[in-house]
């Protein structure tokens, strides 16, 4: 006779508990590998990022505050990259807000693809604080890497991982600040397009072809679109790209044996 108080576990979670070898002892080793993980090249990047937007800020003629409190409280380069280029132009803060809030689309993208891999114990209302640490760089990793961790030590191992890369964003953008002046401009801007390429080249290592022919043709794609429309390029690239890549993937790709998609 079985017993009836044991708790319900939803029959994914058993399975995904299931078919992952156990990585962590517990949540704190996890958080503290996130920690580690974060702690080469993806915080070295995120840094070089944010010094080039906080050169970014100090020749824009803002001060320090405004522009190291953008890395503290949005922690998200492109928006941050708006909010300073339509603050410098004197566009109104309804205007601003609604730019910085179209560039943070991408955030849903990723919060319905990530958080649902977390143990059901961990969806609750404290994940509004763990989404703060969501970025790019964050965001790649750990789809690259919780298929290795069980579900119950996958948001601690988050949480590490973004907690290091947002807080080394702030001294990171400080002393940009004031580097500014002593490097020039190219390296600047080349400096803060830096963490997307990490991005791109972190989601080349994922297995499932959907992503490669995805980044394949944005790259194609991204060029062509620009010259016809510059402020829509980014938008319809993506928009173009995925959808192309996700008939293909479910099309063609999964009817051939072998084939990660």
């Amino acid at each position: 006779m079985t017993s009836t108080n044991q708790p319900f576990i939803d029959p994914s979670e058993r399975a995904l508990e299931d078919s992952v070898a156990q990585r962590f002892q517990s949540r704190s080793d996890a958080f503290w590998t996130g920690m580690r993980d974060a702690a080469g090249a993806p915080a070295m990047v995120l840094f070089a990022g944010m010094v080039g937007f906080g050169a970014m800020g100090k020749t824009s003629g803002l001060d320090v505050w405004f522009t190291s409190f953008t890395s503290i409280f949005m922690f998200a380069l492109p928006g941050q990259v708006v909010l300073l280029e339509m603050a410098i132009t004197g566009s109104s803060v309804l205007a601003i807000a609604l730019a910085v809030t179209l560039t943070s689309t991408r955030f849903i993208t990723m919060t319905v693809t990530l958080f649902p891999q977390f143990h059901e114990k961990d969806r609750n209302h404290r994940l509004y604080a763990s989404v703060h640490l969501l970025a790019m760089t964050a965001w790649a990793i750990s789809m690259r890497e919780f298929h290795t961790i069980e579900a119950k030590h996958r948001l601690s191992y988050f949480v590490g991982l973004g907690l290091l890369c947002w807080l080394i964003s702030i001294p990171g953008t400080i002393l940009g600040f004031y580097l500014a002046g002593m490097v020039p401009t190219p390296v600047t801007l080349g400096l803060v397009f830096i963490n997307p390429l990490f991005f791109l080249l972190t989601f080349t290592e994922v297995k499932p072809w959907i992503n490669r022919i995805a980044i394949l043709l944005g790259c194609l794609l991204g060029p062509l679109f620009f010259l016809l429309d510059r402020d829509t390029s980014l938008l319809t690239t993506g928009l173009v790209a995925g959808t192309i890549a996700y008939y293909v993937d479910r099309k063609l790709l999964r009817k051939r044996p072998g084939v990660v998609s």
